[in-house]
């Protein structure tokens, strides 16, 4: 039934132009609305609703992530624009952050001004 529909992904913000900033001019998704509850934004043909929220204990985990067709050339571009990768302990990330999965996929992790967890992957191509 749902399986027809697109997702609406949501995440939020206690910090809505920081927020604003980061996820239209940084990372390029084009803003619709920035309304009373909510910032509107566009990420190909993913609606993204960031919640506006007086306080935000960020998840310990990924809340987003993007499926990029060159995950090397992503994190490059994003690096240029200020953006830190993130390390984790017993990982073994490439001088750029990217960690290979057991799977092939590339995956690299990167958080926004609230603190919430975001990532990158490349899947390996199909024979």
């Amino acid at each position: 039934m749902l399986g027809d529909y697109e997702v609406i992904a949501f995440t939020q913000t206690a910090q809505p132009e920081k927020a604003k900033a980061f996820y239209s001019e940084i990372l390029g998704l084009k803003l619709e609305e920035d309304g009373p509850f909510a910032l509107v934004l566009w990420a190909g043909r993913t609606m993204l609703r960031i919640q506006k929220v007086h306080e935000l204990t960020p998840l310990p985990f990924t809340v987003l992530g993007w499926n990029v067709p060159d995950i090397k050339a992503t994190v490059a571009k994003l690096s240029s624009k200020g953006i830190k990768f993130e390390r984790y302990q017993g990982m073994p990330q490439d001088d750029t952050g990217i960690w290979l999965a057991p799977s092939g996929a590339s995956i690299c992790w990167f958080k926004d001004p609230d603190g919430n967890t975001l990532s990158l992957t490349q899947f390996p191509r199909s024979a």
